[in-house]
């Protein structure tokens, strides 16, 4: 389908030749040359958001104050919010965010025709790639048979989401999907789907090219940021609206300028780079903006590097971390097996355009921040943020202190040891608990490393760390070590290359001889899906309450999110991974003391396992080829011959299975009439929840595993689901019935509301306690309105749209937090959930809190963009208190979003109108 440029955009439409071809564009400088302003000092992140100004500008949607406003902001010193509506050139999806998605757009095929509408007007106007990434889960590990017997076992799970999903693929246009086994979204866009600069006719057949551009409905589509491709995450609600041609509301971004220099010494690796990049920009405050990275020290940060940076940036809460066109986006782009005549493209194009990285560039900035690469120790983040950094040679004495806080313990007493019973710590017990295992010839321990896995897009797309892995567990290999025996190992590359180089350089023997054998092509234990346990380390662990860790390669290492059975998360490279897998214990300092021994007794240290970078740079070059990429990526979109023996059967609407527990027509347009109405008051609201700071996606709705106590277990018991198949909460994303009654069931979430209790619960009508889904139940049948109440970063991490949606079902009609992050606010407005915030430092806290009170909020009818607003609080005692809230609707068509209902009912009103 062609793009459909703007009318008025004839005085920057130039012609830009290349080789022996012609291609039109949109300049800049042709902008500049008209009078429009001077965009000469504009971060180049920024740049492409002007360009797609400059190229849909209509006098409407997009007017010519849009563009002057970018010379502004220049002008201003990096700051100008206007509100603008900024047009991405795709969408990408993962399964656990596409399913719900593809849902919608099923629904909402039903709701126009509903309306009186057509049908075919449901359909991508931008082209959309869905990858099944995370759906495989690690059944089986160490084994050669683990990746089959795991591929198998996905299909028994997954078959009627696949066969969903297929049918998207043939009843939407520009919908495609890749196959089960192929690699993790955001890797095989990286490596295949991205071209830097895109092209598409116009609608009158003129070729057009201009800046690679997508969101995704997974926050890391950041990481297509480290080859110049802007992009970023947002909720599924968001991406539908963007692929129905709905442009995104934004308002003109801050961007934080941070300059590297210097180089990476000897024994640091990318993701010792990113870790403090997170940590420094966490502290920095970088929500809602754009960082860019510059400097001279790109010149030697490899394109694979930068990826992990870029990938990283939902940790460090930006909205992106983009890296600049350059030689080495170049050379990337022709080792991943781009044509020839398209990076001559991106070149000229980048120059041309002013897109280009020179010498000494260093734009106008909103902030800046510096880094010496040379300073970067190795380091690993945990146990519960991104941003808790921990130098490698303090992990040892810092997770004493991690046990000390658990078991509420004050390290600064003499008496570091703990007690049995009763509030002051006695000499009873060591601090760090130990377990005999049943049947085997170990104990267990607080800090025993129980998970050790290499997984996730965040480093997997980096062949100087894996390979850096391979090393080592050839190292070790020699040297006779294996993992302990109570770690549970796996490999889950972020696409196919990985294996091919790993297999080229020998080195996928050594990782399969310490346990790291292939499990799957996906995101595994970073989503939640690292499978169980050995029954029992389990046991074990769960029955003498100990404090079992996990060191992985990703991104998150939130509570509850890694495994039911492990309290402290660890991030670290996969160097390190395997380093920890032969340690197999956090109170090991392995940065100075023996990690293991040979079987003939001697001490092994890990520099004696430690690879050179010369070493590593030598195996890249031999095994990482552009033949590699080019190999695995030739039949991308056809799958194996479980994927093609899927059948589907054509049709314009779904015939929805009405026994299916995976797929399920959502309420969200049913019995939907043709106007939208009015901001409804809210009065006298009961609260469902009292919650902390750093609120995240994976506490609001979790994507693991769940158990049958709980209300969406329950819920699967009743259908005849044996708890075998329960799956996880990620792949039942297409039924609204699991995910109402997971929304806030995270195992590790507290809800202040009542003392000390984790998990899903709260106090119902009666005052007793109740779950969450209970709860809401009886209050919606009640006719009462809920609010939720948080602390500071409410809805960190995660996009998925699945923590708004579960809200707005449960009946909250409000979310009132100190702050919130970007995607998660963003979906709140999107399903017509309020996002208020504290003002004049009030808190939950500074107001005495409970969840006993109710609140009313008027005038929401008339409510303008970030207003501040009076909210009653009536106490349980009957004394009222009136504060001040800011509504965070931030722009105006977020305010007709809420009017409608959510921005779906808007797009479906409008294409039932047109």
């Amino acid at each position: 389908m062609p793009i459909q440029v703007g009318q008025d955009t004839a005085k920057t439409r130039k012609t830009l030749t290349v080789g022996d071809k012609s291609i039109a564009y949109y300049s800049i400088p042709a902008a500049e040359a008209a009078g429009l302003g001077d965009f000469s000092n504009l971060p180049a992140a920024l740049k492409v958001v002007l360009e797609n100004m400059l190229r849909f500008e209509d006098g409407k949607t997009v007017t010519v104050d849009d563009i002057k406003a970018f010379a502004e902001w220049g002008a201003n010193g990096g700051k100008n919010p206007r509100e603008i509506a900024y047009r991405p050139a795709r969408v990408l999806m993962q399964d656990f965010t596409g399913v719900p998605a593809v849902v919608d757009l099923a629904a909402m095929r039903d709701g126009i025709l509903g309306l009186g509408g057509d049908a075919k007007k449901i359909n991508p106007l931008v082209p959309v790639d869905l990858v099944i990434d995370h759906s495989v889960m690690i059944d089986e590990f160490g084994t050669p048979r683990a990746f089959q017997m795991n591929v198998d076992r996905e299909y028994e799970r997954n078959m009627e989401r696949y066969t969903f999903l297929k049918w998207g693929q043939t009843a939407f246009n520009n919908f495609r999907v890749v196959p089960p086994g192929t690699g993790i979204c955001h890797q095989v866009n990286l490596e295949y789907l991205a071209q830097t600069v895109w092209t598409d006719k116009d609608q009158d057949g003129t070729e057009v090219a201009y800046p690679d551009t997508l969101v995704g409905t997974d926050s890391h589509t950041t990481m297509v940021n480290g080859a110049a491709v802007l992009g970023w995450g947002v909720g599924g609600i968001e991406a539908e609206a963007a692929m129905l041609g709905q442009p995104i509301s934004m308002l003109i971004p801050e961007v934080v300028g941070f300059k590297l220099t210097g180089a990476m010494v000897e024994g640091t690796t990318g993701t010792d780079l990113v870790l403090k990049v997170v940590e420094m920009l966490r502290a920095h405050g970088v929500v809602g903006k754009f960082v860019e990275f510059y400097g001279d020290g790109l010149d030697n940060l490899p394109l694979a590097q930068r990826a992990t940076i870029a990938n990283m940036a939902p940790e460090y809460g930006a909205t992106c971390g983009f890296f600049p066109i350059d030689d080495e986006c170049l050379r990337y782009l022709r080792q991943t097996g781009r044509d020839e005549d398209r990076i001559a493209l991106v070149e000229a194009y980048a120059k041309e355009n002013g897109f280009w990285r020179n010498p000494g560039y260093a734009p106008v900035y909103t902030s800046t921040l510096e880094l010496d690469m040379g300073d970067i120790v190795p380091a690993i983040s945990g146990p519960k943020r991104p941003q808790d950094y921990v130098a490698l040679t303090s992990a040892a004495e810092a997770f004493k202190k991690v046990v000390a806080d658990f078991r509420g313990i004050d390290l600064s007493e003499p008496a570091q040891e703990m007690a049995d019973e009763g509030p002051t710590p006695t000499l009873t017990k060591p601090l760090i608990k130990s377990a005999k295992v049943d049947g085997e010839d170990y104990e267990l321990n607080d800090g025993s490393v129980v998970i050790a896995s290499i997984t996730s897009c965040t480093n997997t797309s980096n062949p100087y760390v894996l390979i850096g892995a391979g090393l080592v567990a050839r190292k070790a290999r020699a040297l006779g070590l294996n993992r302990k025996p109570w770690v549970k190992t796996s490999l889950a590359p972020g696409s196919q290359v990985v294996t091919g180089y790993l297999d080229a350089a020998g080195l996928s023997e050594d990782l399969d001889a310490v346990g790291f054998n292939l499990v799957g092509y996906g995101c595994t234990t970073c989503i939640g899906n690292s499978g169980p346990l050995q029954p029992e380390v389990s046991k074990a662990i769960n029955d003498n309450d100990l404090i079992a860790t996990s060191v992985l390669s990703g991104n998150r290492n939130f509570e509850g999110r890694i495994s039911p059975d492990v309290r402290a998360n660890y991030l670290a490279s996969p160097p390190l991974v395997v380093a920890y897998a032969l340690a197999g214990d956090m109170n090991i300092d392995i940065a100075n003391d023996p990690i293991a021994q040979t079987p003939e007794g001697k001490d092994v240290y890990l520099k004696d396992i430690w690879p050179t970078d010369e070493e590593i740079a030598t195996l890249v070059e031999q095994v990482v080829t552009r033949e590699a990429f080019l190999s695995k990526y030739a039949d991308v979109f056809k799958g194996d011959e479980k994927w093609q023996a899927v059948e589907v059967s054509g049709g314009e609407t779904y015939d929805w299975p009405p026994t299916s527990t995976y797929i399920q027509n959502p309420p969200y347009f049913q019995g939907m009439g043709k106007d939208a109405g009015t901001i409804s008051d809210i009065v006298d609201a009961k609260m469902l929840a009292v919650l902390g700071d750093m609120i995240t996606t994976d506490h609001i709705s979790p994507a693991g595993s769940f158990k049958d106590s709980t209300p969406a277990g329950q819920y699967l018991i009743e259908r005849q689901v044996p708890v075998r198949e329960f799956n996880s909460y990620g792949s039942r994303r297409g039924n609204h019935e699991v995910m109402m009654r997971g929304t806030f069931a995270n195992i590790r979430i507290k809800n202040e509301m009542l003392d000390g209790v984790e998990g899903g619960y709260t106090k119902g009508p009666d005052g007793e306690q109740t779950s969450i889904y209970d709860a809401s139940m009886a209050y919606q049948e009640a006719g009462t309105p809920l609010v939720i109440v948080g602390g500071e970063q409410y809805g960190a991490g995660s996009s998925r749209d699945w923590a708004a949606k579960g809200t707005a079902l449960l009946g909250v009609k409000a979310v009132i937090a100190e702050s919130f992050e970007r995607i998660h606010r963003s979906n709140l407005v999107g399903m017509g959930v309020i996002p208020f915030e504290f003002t004049g430092g009030d808190s939950r806290k500074s107001l005495a809190i409970t969840g006993d009170e109710s609140y009313t909020i008027l005038g929401l009818a008339d409510v303008t963009p970030l207003q501040e607003v009076p909210c009653a609080i009536t106490y349980a005692d009957g004394t009222t208190k009136t504060v001040t809230l800011k509504c965070r609707i931030d722009t105006a068509i977020e305010k007709e979003y809420v009017e409608h209902g959510g921005v779906l009912h808007y797009v479906l009103r409008d294409l039932a109108k047109s």
